[in-house]
């Protein structure tokens, strides 16, 4: 098993779906936690209790990171509580989905400025982080580690959902010039792209028999993923094991990216 031990992470919207699995699978390599949370602190006030019974270390720490202030606020406090912050998971997202003609400002304002500007402020904050803390007691051979949560969509068009798509595209580019960026002192910056998850947040596509059938004829591999599937994948590319890797999107999509549609040739 992979393992985080003597790391300390902060997991970004991670009261609910890919967010909370990715909190616990860190907790349970043996990272120290600090589990962000917007609008509903039970489920996250919940994981830190078990991860605390099984011996572990976390927080629940409320914070907007579309807001510059309660993102410095987090890293202060997950800081405060562990010492050190080794390792950002910038997963905190939404969706507000609309044709574009029928898409309003406000709609396309919110989801740029959680799913695009979070993920900026949150890699800014742990860049200026890493740099302050001394080389000298590091849990793992990088400087720090940021794995930004991006989507298929940062390839592949979504008509319907130009907010999102266009927060994801951008997502990988900042993924790339981030990485290249900081790579000299030893900040390593990649990025996950997932496929379709089964999270509340997608629920209408999997909750009968009729729309999980519609979704599977996307994904060639034949089966819906679960978020333990994107938190064993995060975990990994936060360790050492993944050391040389920097500047790159991890698909875990089961096949979605690879244009299903042209499997009989088109």
């Amino acid at each position: 098993m992979t393992r985080l031990d003597d790391h300390a992470a902060i997991v970004t919207g991670a009261s609910s779906g890919i967010g909370l699995a990715i909190a616990e699978a860190m907790a349970d390599a043996g990272a120290a936690v600090a589990i962000n949370y917007h609008s509903h602190p039970e489920p996250a006030e919940t994981l830190v209790g078990t991860i605390r019974e099984r011996g572990g270390r976390a927080i629940a720490v409320k914070a907007d990171v579309s807001k510059e202030k309660d993102v410095i606020r987090l890293f202060d406090e997950a800081c405060s509580e562990f010492g050190r912050v080794d390792i950002l998971v910038a997963n905190a997202g939404i969706q507000k989905d609309a044709a574009i003609a029928d898409m309003s400002l406000a709609d396309w304002n919110t989801v740029i400025e959680l799913n695009l500007t979070g993920e900026f402020l949150c890699a800014r904050e742990a860049v200026r982080r890493f740099r302050r803390q001394p080389a000298e007691g590091r849990p793992a051979r990088s400087a720090g580690a940021i794995v930004a949560m991006s989507s298929v969509h940062e390839i592949i068009p979504w008509a319907g959902h130009v907010n999102y798509a266009s927060a994801k595209g951008g997502i990988r580019m900042l993924t790339r010039s981030l990485a290249q960026e900081v790579a000299g002192e030893g900040i390593r910056v990649n990025a996950i792209a997932p496929g379709a998850i089964q999270t509340p947040i997608n629920k209408e596509a999997w909750d009968s028999e009729e729309s999980l059938e519609k979704l599977l004829q996307l994904i060639p591999y034949a089966r819906i993923g679960q978020p333990e599937d994107i938190a064993r994948a995060a975990v990994w590319l936060a360790s050492d094991e993944a050391d040389y890797i920097t500047g790159t999107t991890l698909f875990v999509d089961g096949g979605m990216a690879l244009y299903p549609g042209f499997r009989d040739n088109g």
